[in-house]
């Protein structure tokens, strides 16, 4: 079984992501966390001769990698360019070069001026210089893949006169991200059909989202390694993603890695944060929801031997399957979601909670499984089928420097009445509205004794929040619940329940508990 030899470049490469920059101890954290947990084989690090800090920053990494042994996978990017960047590398403590050289003759033509020749001749004293530092070389051909497209003689040319010089490894970047499966295939059988001895690199770009699909053509040619990026990070459209990389290699192409795939996800997260670039959601491996169902028959399937899944089991890579909740639901769902918070409930129970859940899902595009103990109490806890009294329509205000208002409309056993009142806050003016209509009608008005907002974790802005109110009557002490994104609107909700407890007499017995002195 083959074994595909990975370098992570986030930290060169990726950070080359428009708007991202790792400070030094992220570099540190990020270091540690692909070479001792992730454990891929090498990790590039940083360009020479970027800046000052860039310089510190590698001191400090290649410090932590000699003491860890880890020195000879740390890899810095390195130019043609005399001794200095040998120097900086060396400078900094590492041991490895990733020598930038050009594989396109538009490059050497038009941005180094130079003959074929000429180039080649200033690698070779490149080479040299980094053997009698005691630094290792790997060698990068720059625009390779249009170099293969446009003038092929000249990568053959640069390749023969290098194929017997100390490179450890040649690595072939599609730099523009132009390649095609086909098209990648080809050349690297190509290459590697003509220099069987060489040990070949790919460097995959994203531009046509074919980075993966180009990876899987290499890999299926010959190469020996591949250079992939933590959540795609790279210039552009970024570069070939770790995690797929990994799935399509152990899964589609029966290869192995180093790479321990259970930590993906967590050190994903570490450099989603580290860069400030969101995962997106249907990211697969790392997506909020690549391991939710949300269609019900999903669900159900699942429940009955497994229909839905495949080898991306979520286990793999530190994660878990989630069953969605909203309109899209189904009793599967619901089912699925409960037993997961040990919940049980009769088939009349949820069914109620599933239309439940479905009717809040036409107001938002998901239930939380944070929310769904919520819904469930809302539901079951003080229900009540009397609606004689009915909530016709209500206004709230809240202006800057002024008390806030409410104007109420509501219907008691088919008549109307309205009242406006001013509060000390949005509630506080809904309920002395409220009052106002009771007193003209005599009618009793049980005393607030608490108040409380229970809110999901998470720290989603769109969760639903449940109000909980208690209250006392005639001696009696009881709570009314509901629901809503807005904790104020689920408090007039909790207290439209009240008032239809009261209208019905349908009151809980519970006396007030007695605290002796």
């Amino acid at each position: 079984m083959r074994k595909i030899e990975i370098m992570d470049t986030t930290l060169r490469d990726g950070e080359q992501t428009s708007g991202v920059s790792f400070a030094g101890q992220e570099k540190l954290s990020v270091i540690r966390l692909l070479l001792e947990d992730l454990k891929v084989d090498r990790v590039e690090i940083a360009s020479a001769r970027v800046s000052e800090g860039e310089f510190q920053s590698v001191q400090k990494m290649a410090q932590w990698a000699r003491a860890n042994g880890h020195i000879d996978k740390l890899e810095v990017l390195g130019f043609v360019d005399g001794t200095a960047s040998l120097d900086w590398i060396s400078n900094a403590g590492c041991k490895v070069v990733n020598l930038l050289t050009k594989g396109s003759l538009k490059h050497c033509k038009y941005q180094l001026s130079k003959t074929p020749e000429e180039h080649l001749n200033d690698v070779k004293k490149c080479i040299a210089k980094a053997q009698e530092m005691g630094i290792t070389v790997n060698l990068y051909m720059e625009d390779w893949s249009n170099g293969m497209r446009d003038s092929k003689e000249y990568v053959f040319q640069m390749l023969d006169g290098l194929r017997s010089e100390p490179v450890t490894r040649f690595m072939l970047p599609d730099t523009l991200g132009i390649l095609s499966p086909a098209e990648t295939a080809a050349f690297f059988k190509e290459i590697i059909s003509r220099y069987p001895e060489l040990h070949f690199d790919f460097h995959a770009h994203n531009d046509y989202d074919l980075a993966v699909a180009n990876v899987q053509e290499a890999i299926k040619a010959g190469a020996k390694g591949v250079h992939v990026t933590v959540n795609g990070l790279g210039e552009r459209a970024g570069n070939a993603p770790i995690t797929s990389v990994i799935a399509l290699i152990h899964d589609h192409m029966g290869m192995t890695t180093n790479v321990d795939e259970s930590r993906l996800y967590d050190v994903s997260k570490v450099v989603e944060t580290y860069s400030g670039v969101r995962i997106p959601n249907n990211k697969p491996i790392i997506g909020d929801n690549v391991f939710t169902q949300v269609a019900g028959v999903h669900a159900d399937g699942d429940k009955k031997k497994n229909l839905y899944f495949n080898n991306l089991m979520p286990e793999r890579f530190g994660r878990f399957r989630e069953y969605a909740l909203g309109k899209n639901a189904g009793r599967s769902n619901i089912t699925k979601n409960l037993e997961a918070l040990g919940i049980k409930l009769d088939d009349e129970a949820t069914r109620k909670v599933t239309a439940r859940i479905i009717e809040l899902g036409d107001k938002k595009e998901v239930v939380s499984i944070d929310e769904l103990p919520y819904i469930v109490s809302d539901v079951l806890k003080n229900g009540n089928d009397n609606k004689d009294i009915r909530m016709l329509n209500y206004s709230l205000t809240l202006t800057d420097g002024l008390r806030p208002t409410a104007t109420v409309k509501i219907s008691i056993k088919g008549k109307v009445y309205q009242e406006t009142a001013a509060g000390g806050g949005q509630y506080h003016a809904f309920s002395k509205a409220m009052y106002k209509i009771y007193r003209k009608l005599n009618k009793p008005v049980p005393e607030l004794i608490d108040y409380m907002v229970v809110i999901p974790p998470g720290g989603k802005t769109n969760a639903y929040v449940q109000t909980v109110i208690t209250w006392k009557h005639e001696g009696n002490v009881f709570k009314t619940r509901a629901l809503d994104i807005d904790q104020t609107v689920a408090a007039i909700k909790a207290t439209m329940k009240m008032l239809n407890m009261l209208e019905s007499g349908n009151i809980p017995k519970i006396q007030q508990p007695t605290h002796l002195p």
